[in-house]
C-alpha cells in the first residue's frame, strides 16, 4: 500500500537527447551509419522510460525529462505529452545535473535520481533499491564499467559533486568518490553496469532487446 506521506517527494530524472541523425550517438555511427545511431537513441530513451514506468506502478515517484537537442514540441510529439520536460540548458554535463537537481528540490523533491538512457540493464528492479538506499545515505552511485557512472541518487543538492570533475573520462567515478569522502558524505554503491557508447558494446543492448520482446 502506497504511504501518502510520500507522494511525489520521489523523482526521477532521464537525461537523453533527441534523437537526430548525426548528432546523437555518433561513435556508434561507423557501425550503424548516422540514421542507426539515432534509431538506437530512440529506442534506448524508449527502454529507460518504460523501466520507470514499471517503478511507478509499484511506488509514487514523479518523473522528468531533460533533454538536449530538438525542442519540446519534438520531445512531445516523440514521447507524448504525459511526460514532463525540461531542455538541460547550457553547460558542460556536471552544470547541466546540478541545474535539474536544484530545480528539483527547491520544488520540494525529498529524493532525486538522475540516470541516463546509455545503460540499458538499469532497470525497474535497481531503480527501486537505488531509492531504498536513499532512505538512509547520502548518496547513491551506480558505478559504470568504464569509470563513469550511470545514476546519481541525492536528498539534497550538493554542488560540490558536479565540478572538477572531467565528463566524459573515466576518471568521472573515482574523482565523485573523492569529493564525496572529502564531504564526509554517506555513500552506498549499486551493481556495476556496462554502457552502450561503442561498437563493441552492442551486444549488451542486443541482449536488453530480446529479453525485453521475450517479455
Amino acid at each position: 500500500m502506497l504511504k501518502p506521506s510520500k507522494s511525489l517527494k520521489q523523482h526521477l530524472i532521464i537525461f537523453t537527447r533527441y534523437p537526430e541523425s548525426g548528432k546523437t550517438k555518433t561513435r556508434l555511427i561507423p557501425a550503424l551509419g548516422a540514421v542507426g545511431a539515432a534509431h538506437l537513441q530512440r529506442e534506448m530513451t524508449e527502454h529507460t522510460i518504460s523501466q520507470v514506468k514499471e517503478l511507478q506502478k509499484a511506488t509514487d515517484i514523479s518523473l522528468e525529462v531533460r533533454f538536449s537537442g530538438g525542442d519540446l514540441q519534438l520531445m512531445q510529439n516523440w514521447l507524448g505529452l504525459d511526460l514532463v520536460y525540461h531542455s538541460q540548458g547550457e553547460g558542460d554535463l556536471g552544470s547541466r545535473m546540478a541545474r535539474s537537481l536544484f530545480d528539483a528540490f527547491q520544488s520540494g523533491k525529498e529524493q532525486v535520481i538522475i540516470i541516463g538512457i546509455d545503460c540499458p540493464e538499469v532497470n525497474c528492479q535497481i531503480l527501486t533499491k537505488a531509492f531504498e538506499q536513499l532512505h538512509t545515505c547520502n548518496l547513491v552511485l551506480g558505478p559504470a564499467i568504464d569509470g563513469g557512472y550511470y545514476l546519481i541518487g541525492l536528498r539534497r543538492l550538493i554542488p560540490e559533486l558536479f565540478v572538477n570533475i572531467d565528463w566524459g573520462t573515466s576518471q568521472v567515478l573515482q574523482q565523485t568518490v573523492d569529493i564525496a569522502e572529502e564531504l564526509n558524505l554517506s555513500l552506498v554503491y549499486l551493481p556495476p553496469l556496462a554502457d552502450v557508447d561503442f561498437p563493441e558494446d552492442l551486444p549488451i543492448w542486443e541482449r536488453v532487446a530480446q529479453n525485453q520482446v521475450k517479455t
